[in-house]
C-alpha cells in the first residue's frame, strides 16, 4: 500500500466518522470533549477529585458514542474516563427547545 492509498484511506474513514456523527448527534443530550476522545452521552457525571495533591476528573457517561476512527463499536452503554486535564462538557439544544422567533418578533438592535 503506498503513502497515498494510506493517506485516502485515512480520509474516507474519517468522513464516514463525520458522517455517522451527523447522522447520530440528534440522540444526545451532551457533548464531551477530553484531551484524548470526543464523546456523546446522555447521562454524564463529572466530579473532581483530588489525590497526593493533584486534581482529577472522574467522568461517567451513560448510551455514549465515542468520536474514534479505528472503534469497530462506537456505541457504548457506560464508559468512565480518569484524566488529569480539562474536560468540557456541552449540553445540546434539541430542535424543539429552540425558539425561533417569527418574522418581526426580533425587535430593534
Amino acid at each position: 500500500m503506498s503513502a497515498e492509498d494510506l493517506e485516502n484511506y485515512e480520509t474516507d474513514m474519517e468522513l464516514q466518522l463525520y458522517r455517522e456523527y451527523r447522522d447520530v448527534v440528534n440522540l444526545f443530550s451532551y457533548v464531551v470533549e477530553t484531551e484524548r476522545r470526543f464523546y456523546l452521552a446522555n447521562h454524564v457525571d463529572l466530579q473532581a477529585r483530588a489525590a497526593d495533591g493533584e486534581v482529577y476528573f472522574d467522568l461517567t457517561l451513560q448510551d455514549a458514542w465515542v468520536w474514534d476512527v479505528y472503534r469497530t463499536a462506537r456505541f457504548v452503554k457506560s464508559v468512565r474516563v480518569i484524566t488529569f486535564k480539562d474536560v468540557n462538557v456541552e449540553e445540546l439544544i434539541k430542535s424543539d427547545d429552540l425558539q425561533i422567533p417569527k418574522d418581526g418578533e426580533l425587535g430593534h438592535l
